[in-house]
């Protein structure tokens, strides 16, 4: 059923009559998106450095890389019970007004954990806790972020604030972790988990301050299932969105999962502690960045099936020096280039999704990928950790390599549906048959 909202195919705001040179930047035209950029980097470095300082807290309150993994399991659990339900809740609902009140609520959790940890009453059962919470809070958030994007841009200039997305989230990584890596050593986790909650303050501000309309609120009823349903058909049944999902499934949840054994690397296996911990996650957050440049650089999609089979094969050959290194060094420049092969393909599998979905499944559809990003995610962690705890952290690592090679290998074997405009047969047919040409 389609809503009241305005089409994609215009932005909600005018955009500033700025021209054409700013190239790689020009969905910032958009007054809008420009308030949302700034507020959600300022946010998101805010979630990194509290993302660097759990791991380091769970690690200190267990030495154990199995409970790394557990903590994310916690965190990452939700979204398969809570995603697709979410997504049918996110097509018809207000954006901005549900993305108000979630990230309100990420930032109680945030104040809650600094409070915890200041009065030295923190345990990891608390932490698994407040990363249930976050993660259940997430389901609705990040399907809600990623379909309010369209609303601020229009389906012109999608592709580039999607990489510009890629680059603010790599942006905040780049300086998250840099920042906890000092404040650890000098304040504590509990000041990074107090900044976090503050850092949230910026990104709701923002958001106050659009000028968009308010999108019409339905009611669900008992529609809420056959809405769901709605939705997976309609994936199903569309191929290439399902060898998307299937790519973003194994890749995210699997061979990004590394990055729960990178603590224990930094502190037993380079000796770099929490110093070279939090560089070891800033320095990925830097080849992120380059790549997501990259990517919005571009004046088209085409070849973007390229950027995502490429990025594939860089991610998974740095993801092996990592696991093989014995430097820090070494491994710093292993991690720039998982950052930039990761960005390449994420923010190439997130266009080639949104610029053939229709909005009125929007939300769905993008629900589907959170949950194919990000729902497996808890089960790759544990599997990690598992693996980290009885054959070994390299061993581990190892595995993740070789998961992101097989991803390739799908990437390649089905290059022809990748990113090929999706079947219309069950009448919502795509509008966007000028893009699908130029990939």
């Amino acid at each position: 059923m389609p809503d009241t909202a305005a089409p994609i195919d215009a932005p909600s705001a005018a955009p500033l009559d700025v021209p054409g040179r700013l190239g790689a930047f020009r969905a910032l035209r958009h007054r809008n998106y420009r308030l949302y950029f700034f507020g959600q980097l300022t946010s998101l470095a805010g979630t990194w450095m509290q993302s660097a300082a759990q791991a380091w807290l769970v690690l200190r309150l267990t030495n154990s890389s199995m409970m790394l993994g557990v903590v994310s399991f916690a965190n990452y659990m939700p979204l398969l019970f809570v995603t697709l339900f979410a997504g049918v809740v996110v097509d018809h609902v207000d954006r901005r007004r549900l993305i108000i009140t979630t990230q309100t609520i990420l930032m109680v959790s945030a104040f809650t954990l600094a409070a915890l940890t200041w009065t030295g009453t923190v345990r990891v059962g608390h932490v698994m806790l407040l990363a249930a919470l976050n993660g259940t809070v997430s389901s609705f958030d990040m399907p809600g972020r990623q379909s309010f994007v369209v609303e601020m841009v229009g389906i012109e200039e999608l592709s580039n604030a999607i990489a510009l997305n890629s680059m603010m989230v790599n942006g905040a990584r780049m300086i998250g972790p840099a920042i906890a890596g000092v404040i650890i050593g000098a304040f504590g986790t509990q000041m990074c988990f107090l900044l976090n909650g503050l850092s949230f303050l910026a990104v709701i501000w923002s958001l106050f301050l659009m000028d968009i309309p308010r999108r019409a609120m339905q009611r669900l009823g008992t529609d809420l299932f056959k809405r769901l349903r709605e939705g997976l058909a309609y994936v199903w049944r569309n191929r290439p969105i399902f060898h998307q999902l299937i790519l973003a499934a194994l890749n995210n949840g699997l061979g990004a999962q590394y990055i729960v054994l990178v603590p224990l690397f930094a502190r037993d296996l380079l000796r770099g502690g929490a110093r070279g911990y939090g560089f070891l996650m800033a320095i990925q957050g830097v080849g992120s960045v380059i790549g997501a440049a990259t990517l919005a650089s571009r004046i088209s999609t085409r070849g973007i099936r390229n950027n995502l089979a490429a990025g594939l094969l860089i991610s998974a050959a740095g993801i092996a020096v990592f696991a093989a290194s014995p430097w820090i060094a070494l491994s710093l420049a292993a991690q720039l280039m998982v950052g930039a092969g990761l960005t390449n393909f994420r923010a190439s599998n997130n266009t080639l999704l949104q610029l053939f979905v229709d909005d009125e499944l929007r939300g769905r559809v993008m629900s589907c990928y959170t949950l194919a990003s990000l729902g497996m995610t808890p089960l790759g962690a544990l599997e990690v950790g598992f693996l980290g705890e009885h054959l070994g952290p390299r061993t581990a690592v190892a595995v993740c390599s070789a998961a992101t090679i097989i991803c390739f290998i799908i990437a390649v074997a089905r290059f022809k549906d990748i990113g090929s405009e999706p079947d219309s047969r069950d009448g919502t047919s795509s509008a966007k048959s000028k893009s699908s040409a130029a990939i």
